[in-house]
């Protein structure tokens, strides 16, 4: 029985933070949804509203002794612009601000100690803004946008390409 274990990211637009890490052994699930905010079971015509306080995230459900959370979080950093306290890319608005909602205490201690190491790299010229809180109820988002990348390939493509994502991931991270 193997024991599984939660990691929530808010990186955006929750379509492109899935296929990332849907890709590896020990990675069980990946499920698109909303977290952080105050408003119970929200949709995403709320969530767009900005009035909900909800991120676009996923949750991820891996086995850490396979794939541990510190190599989520290398991923994690590596789908984001971490300086931008607005948005990502052409999303803008508190919906799509990035954080690491943490589990455990031992997550919150790894994602602190990632988030330093990322500004002691001094890889961007600004601050690190990525905010690191508390997991929150995580509510999945409609079907229609679970495994976007899967089920619209094209429009998956074009719509990273056009919002810029892929060229700051190319500029910083390859």
């Amino acid at each position: 029985m193997s024991n599984l274990e939660n990691a929530t990211f808010a990186g955006g637009c929750f379509w492109c933070m899935v296929k990332p890490f849907d890709q590896y052994e020990g990675i069980e699930r990946v499920v698109s949804g909303y977290t952080g905010g105050h408003v119970e079971n929200p949709t995403y015509e709320k969530v767009c509203s900005e009035t909900t306080g909800h991120y676009e995230a996923v949750q991820i459900t891996y086995n850490p002794d396979i794939f541990p959370f510190e190599k989520l979080l290398d991923i994690f950093w590596q789908q984001i612009d971490p300086t931008d306290p607005g948005g990502q890319f052409f999303d803008r608005g508190e919906s799509y601000r990035t954080a690491i909602f943490y589990h455990t205490g031992r997550q919150k201690a790894a994602a602190e100690l990632s988030k330093e190491k990322l500004a002691e790299s001094k890889r961007f010229s600004k601050p690190i803004v990525t905010a690191i809180l508390p997991a929150k109820t995580f509510y999945p988002a409609e079907n229609y946008h679970q495994d976007y990348y899967q089920k619209n390939p094209l429009r998956y493509e074009m719509y990273r390409k056009g919002s810029g994502r892929d060229t700051f991931i190319q500029k910083f991270w390859r």
